[in-house]
């Protein structure tokens, strides 16, 4: 607890995949995808619950093996491909209502299809969120090597810029430089504020503070598996560590 606020992480897990089977326990160095994101809860300060969202039971027994609850299944109509991340945090906090009697103050969302975390910048995301009353959610992404302003789209078979009103002439061979940072959301960490989302059924808001984060690769398509894997054996990652200490296989 920090600052008196509860704080749960929730690692949400379907069943279904359609690019990777089975993407959420599939093998990363020895150890099930999902105990990567777990452990980087486990070794973080400021989270007092790490709680698996599934559907899956082969799921639910994996994530316990490695420590986090799983105090419910996840509804088939909130696991489906269509289903949106409001979907599962809203069956989450109506669990903890309705079978606790209260909410945590902060979820923070980790996706185990970004396995490759430091819980020490999990702990600060956490630390700068709660420290701004006028944030309603956190959002990491990592600054990007490439501006849309140098990208084009196609009209009648013409490239045209993204950018019409831009008064440079051909603004898009101008060096990168010439560009503010532009940043891609990805799944490092996600903090989510329990009031904002119970009031408004929405899960960011428009005060969504950043949070930016190292490209540590996300895993999207089976060729992702291979470099994250190198990653992994490349680096020095504290939940690797953590894993093969306690979880040896």
């Amino acid at each position: 607890m920090l600052n008196d606020k509860t704080v749960f992480a929730v690692i949400p897990a379907r069943g279904g995949s359609k690019g990777i089977p089975k993407k959420n326990i599939v093998d990363l160095g020895g150890f099930p995808l999902i105990a990567f994101s777990i452990a980087a809860a486990k070794l973080s300060h400021n989270i007092d619950r790490v709680v698996v969202s599934t559907d899956s039971e082969e799921i639910a027994e994996t994530a316990k093996k490695y420590g986090a609850e799983v105090p419910f299944l996840r509804p088939a109509e909130f696991a489906a491909d269509a289903s949106g991340d409001i979907d599962f945090i809203r069956h989450a906090l109506k669990w903890f209502e309705e079978r606790e009697g209260k909410t945590p103050d902060y979820l923070v969302h980790l996706r185990p299809t970004t396995p490759l975390r430091d819980p020490k910048l999990v702990d600060r995301a956490i630390e700068e969120m709660i420290k701004n009353e006028e944030a309603t959610s956190l959002r990491s992404g990592h600054e990007i090597r490439e501006s849309p302003y140098k990208l084009f789209g196609i009209e009648n078979g013409f490239f045209v810029g993204l950018f019409p009103n831009d008064p440079r002439p051909e603004y898009y061979n101008l060096p990168r430089q010439s560009f503010p940072p532009v940043y891609q959301p990805d799944g490092y960490v996600d903090i989510l504020k329990t009031e904002f989302i119970l009031k408004t059924d929405r899960l960011h808001g428009d005060k969504i503070l950043a949070f930016v984060s190292p490209d540590t690769g996300e895993l999207d398509k089976i060729e992702d598996l291979d470099f994250i894997a190198h990653k992994l054996k490349s680096g020095n990652f504290e939940i690797y560590e953590f894993l093969r200490k306690n979880f040896s296989q």
